[in-house]
């Protein structure tokens, strides 16, 4: 079955300690608030990589059920609040936003 997901990753912020906060007690509860139709946001903390830097310090996954569910919560009122949001507490430079087909195989 597919589904769909925005994905945002975020580049390393100036300040760890502040983006974290804002992130966790205003920005999630925002989206929670928000986002209509979604089944589930997945938060990443990236912590290192191989290959030296990591190009981004925290990646978000927001799971609709549909494309079309994802379409209508982006051009929502409460999407592009939550979206503004998203652009406002990256304090690193502009947020990576990629929207996502994903297929799951369950082992």
């Amino acid at each position: 079955m597919k589904t769909a997901k925005l994905i945002v990753a975020y580049p390393k912020p100036t300040d760890t300690q502040l983006f974290e906060k804002v992130y966790q007690e205003e920005h999630v509860p925002l989206a929670i608030d928000k986002l209509r139709g979604i089944t589930k946001i997945v938060a990443t903390r990236i912590l290192a990589s191989p290959q030296g830097a990591p190009p981004y310090y925290r990646v978000a996954e927001v799971h609709f059920p549909s494309m079309s569910a994802l379409e209508e919560c982006a051009g929502s009122e409460g999407g592009k609040e939550t979206l503004s949001n998203a652009m406002k507490i990256s304090s690193g430079g502009p947020p990576a936003i990629m929207i996502a087909e994903e297929e799951t195989f369950t082992f």
